[in-house]
């Protein structure tokens, strides 16, 4: 997985457009005009996107499209409100209040029930705009094909004002489609023919998915208007991000006194000191608040230290990015590893260096360590689990409205956009948990289900770190970190039973495992800073924060049932 540039990545929204709702651009001037559109967005080399953000920024383009070329208005005839109307006001003065009023967060469709034909059951909701809603599914076959088609009904009424509308997202394994309504009655969605058998057992069995994106129009819009500069690469991108964190964290990003980085004296730095890492702009950056948000973790990406047998310093990381843009694991020597991130990394990085207790230092072995690296290095990024060192649970993982149906969805649309990555992504990983191979996304949700399981349920399935995929073993950053202290030994007798490809960062860093006596700290560490941290922030304007840095002892089958809900990431012991 490499760069693309934003031509391909309207190209690749063009087709979600094609794919998933057809009958709405009826004619090739309808798709010429929104291609024109799309393509006057730059695409100079600066432009390029890093592979793991991309599905991110390709979703949030689909949202911006779905919730903006809207092919057909019915007049009005009915009063407004004035939140109705703020558009129309100044820029200055409209944009202040519609940012005040919807978060980033208010993107996320909500799940609010599967229509299905069983028992001829209806389901009922509270909508944005109608407070009445319900929705049954009827099969029939109106083009006499195998397995024919079907109609949702949806009936709305009981609007709160006369000039608002309500947005939805349908789905099933095979499909994604939208509509909105602004008018209080019957709707229909049509289906014309399933895609096969399969499908058809599905909708038999569980119905179409309905999402209701809760802010609305205009409520989307705004939440746009903050999630848009989270990717930009600009000092309002900065802000942005360090503004989204505060407000659904609780981090706080207090200034620390200049000089921001450190004089570093490299002799003090040993074999297995973990480097914590923050980015808080651009591409790069943007994609760590998002998950940094979801996981708890207070820093987004991460690295270790390794001296070779002849002293030298080296930086061992899974995700470094090389000159054909694909990200690998990569051992690279402490001067060109410090020198781009001084001087070469945009994404202004906020760098801690976590120095191992000396208990731990005495075990590591430096051979073992080496042999793990030399193993690995050349292979990609750990893209095949990165989701699952986040879900370990059915519900208490995804900050709200972000649930199970949400992420089969979303990989639904992914699916259909680019199934390569989707496999690479999530396929491979979810046949492992089945037991099964070669299955794509429809058919696995369909094997969970005839199962008598849940795609929510298959989620929290714990990765295990002797699973060989495709392109070898998959190791996001951190999981390579732990990988490597398993093999230094580490973790001890309780390497058997830890799956350190279940760890996020912030599992990592709240690991027992890091000096816990400042007075051991190296002497250059935090020397200008009036707040003395119990780690080494090694460059940044704004301190790091590590909540429950260094306080947990491991323990067997570690990390695979903790809960991760904002803002205060709650969990039990020993989850």
């Amino acid at each position: 997985m490499g760069k693309v540039s934003l031509k391909s990545l309207n190209v690749s929204v063009m087709h979600i457009i094609r794919y998933s709702y057809p009958s709405r651009l009826q004619t090739s001037g309808d798709l010429s005009s929104l291609y024109s559109t799309i393509m006057a967005f730059p695409s100079s080399p600066s432009s390029l996107l890093p592979s793991k953000p991309r599905y991110a920024i390709i979703i949030i383009t689909f949202l911006i499209l779905t919730c903006t070329h809207v092919p057909r208005v019915q007049p009005l005839t009915a009063p407004i409100l004035p939140h109705d109307i703020l558009p129309l006001l100044p820029r200055q003065v409209s944009w202040s209040i519609l940012t005040s009023l919807r978060a980033a967060t208010d993107l996320l469709p909500t799940f609010v029930g599967a229509a299905s034909v069983s028992n001829n059951s209806y389901i009922n909701w509270k909508g944005s705009c109608f407070y009445e809603n319900s929705a049954w599914l009827e099969l029939h076959n109106k083009t006499g094909s195998e397995f024919g088609g079907g109609t949702l009904h949806i009936k709305v009424s009981n609007a709160h004002s006369w000039t608002c509308m309500d947005l939805y997202i349908f789905a099933t394994p095979y499909r994604v489609t939208w509509d909105y309504y602004f008018l209080s009655r019957e709707h229909k969605v049509e289906f014309n023919e399933w895609e096969g058998k399969a499908e058809y057992e599905y909708v038999k069995r569980n119905g179409v998915s309905i999402f209701l994106l809760e802010a609305g129009m205009l409520g989307t819009l705004e939440a746009l208007w903050e999630v848009f500069p989270l990717f930009t690469n600009t000092g309002w991108g900065e802000s942005a991000n360090l503004a989204f964190l505060k407000k659904n964290m609780g981090a706080k990003f207090e200034e620390r006194p200049e000089p921001w980085v450190t004089n570093i004296t490299i002799d003090d730095i040993q074999s297995g000191d973990f480097l914590a890492i923050s980015k808080i702009r651009g591409l790069w950056g943007g994609f760590e608040t998002l998950e940094k948000w979801a996981s708890g973790a207070y820093a987004g990406h991460s690295a270790v230290c390794l001296r070779d047998s002849e002293g030298k310093l080296w930086v061992g990381e899974s995700g470094h990015e090389d000159e054909e843009g694909e990200n690998l694991i990569a051992m690279l020597p402490w001067e060109e590893w410090w020198e781009f991130e001084l001087t070469k990394d945009n994404t202004n990085p906020h760098i801690a260096l976590l120095p191992l207790h000396p208990d731990l230092r005495a075990k590591f072995n430096e051979t073992a360590a080496w042999e793990y690296a030399k193993s690995m290095i050349g292979k990609p990024y750990g893209y095949h689990n990165l989701i699952f060192s986040w879900i370990d649970t059915i519900d208490g993982n995804y900050p709200p409205p972000l649930d199970a149906h949400l992420v089969a969805s979303v990989m639904t649309v992914w699916n259909q956009l680019q199934p390569e990555y989707a496999a690479n992504i999530w396929n491979e990983a979810l046949n492992k948990r089945l037991g099964t191979q070669g299955l794509d996304l429809p058919e696995i949700l369909v094997e969970v289900e005839k199962r008598g399981s849940s795609f929510a349920q298959l989620l929290t399935i714990p990765e295990q770190d002797d699973w060989t995929y495709v392109d070898g073993k998959s190791t996001s950053c951190v999981a390579f970190i732990l990988e490597m202290y398993k093999e230094a030994g580490l973790f001890g007798d309780l390497a058997n039973y830890i799956q350190v490809t279940e760890f996020t960062i912030k599992d990592a860093y709240t690991l027992n495992f890091f000096e816990n006596n400042s007075s051991r700290l190296p002497k250059w560490c935090n020397d200008v800073d009036t707040v003395k941290l119990p780690y080494c922030q090694i460059k940044g304007k704004y301190r790091m924060e590590l909540p429950g840095y260094n306080t947990i002892e491991p323990y067997p089958h570690m990390a695979e049932s903790c809960p991760s809900m904002p803002p205060d990431y709650l969990r039990p012991k020993y989850c």
